[in-house]
């Protein structure tokens, strides 16, 4: 399927490109994904402008005349819900899944039930509050999940506080680790196989994904220091995989990003398992990085579409739940 570019950026009004925030991936916000978006929307013509929540009240957005926003935000405070509401009561159209849906992406054991209700596969999981993390407790996770086992916190993204576990000896740690983070702790069964990604662009029906992105990290290893500060990771799009079985997986992850009532865009990350091509989702991002290696761009490029195209056409389908 193909976008249609035909935009005209003077309509598209002042523009409030929202990055920083206070999120523990404000760092990547800042200085990659926030300034990538903004160089390409002002290379495609657009009155852009940055604006960081975290140094500037949001309603002065209102005050100082902005038509619109283009999220660049990650993590908590900017890609679950909370700025989506706090521009809903503005009045100020907005890039990406609305409240509800950002809500519920942005928690990874919520995503989980949602997808399981509809008997979409993930991961089997075994989730701990923070405040009863008993050793007694813990040690019993690698019983009922086997072994490895990949801890995280479920609120958190960019690989923030996770940790594969791969004896008894580490889980105490690894969850520790994970309850710095957040006030539940997610421990998942590793599924052994590929990574992959798949970005999905629009709405409801009319929303179609774009190419799999197949990624190779040394030893599996696909931490924060390498998603966003090395090159040691190698993507491959087109991803390689047979055309059938990409296929499958593109439609997989339009039913899991239509069941959570996403727009705009998305990107589901999976797990395709090593020993009969089963994929699981592991989770859906809203608001994905956009840095140099970032994903979704990437994906888009291989489709035919340019970053600064896809960052003027994300723009333009802004708007708020309530004019539905």
């Amino acid at each position: 399927m193909k976008l249609d570019l035909n935009i005209d950026p003077l309509a598209l009004g002042k523009v409030a490109v929202l990055l920083g925030g206070s999120s523990a991936e404000r760092e990547v916000s800042l200085t990659m994904s926030g300034p990538g978006v903004l160089a390409a929307l002002r290379e495609e013509g657009v009155d852009a402008h940055a604006f960081d929540p975290a140094e500037r009240s949001l309603q002065e957005l209102k005050t100082e005349g902005f038509a619109r926003c283009f999220i660049a935000l990650h993590g908590r405070g900017g890609e679950d819900g909370t700025v989506q509401g706090a521009l809903e009561c503005l009045g100020i159209p907005y890039t990406g899944s609305g409240v509800m849906a950002s809500a519920i992406a942005m928690d990874k054991i919520t995503t989980k039930r949602v997808w399981l209700s509809d008997q979409l596969p993930t991961p089997r999981w075994v989730s701990l509050r923070s405040d009863a993390l008993t050793r007694e407790r813990v040690i019993t996770v690698p019983d009922e999940l086997g072994l490895p086992v990949f801890v995280k916190p479920p609120h958190e993204g960019s690989s923030i506080g996770a940790s594969k576990v791969t004896g008894y000896s580490q889980m105490q740690a690894a969850v520790e680790l994970a309850a710095r983070h957040d006030r539940e702790v997610l421990c998942e069964e590793f599924i052994e196989g590929e990574e992959l990604t798949c970005p999905v662009l629009g709405e409801g029906e009319a929303a179609f994904a774009l190419p799999v992105v197949r990624i190779r990290a040394p030893e599996g290893d696909y931490d924060y220091q390498n998603k966003y500060f090395t090159d040691v990771v190698k993507y491959d799009c087109p991803s390689g995989l047979d055309p059938a079985l990409e296929q499958e997986i593109q439609a997989l992850v339009l039913r899991a990003y239509r069941l959570l009532g996403c727009r705009g865009w998305g990107r589901a990350d999976l797990m395709l398992r090593k020993h009969d091509n089963k994929p699981f989702l592991l989770e859906m991002n809203t608001s994905p990085g956009m840095t140099s290696h970032s994903l979704v761009p990437m994906s888009a490029a291989a489709a035919g579409i340019s970053y600064s195209k896809l960052c003027l056409w994300l723009l333009s389908q802004a708007r708020l739940d309530r004019t539905v």
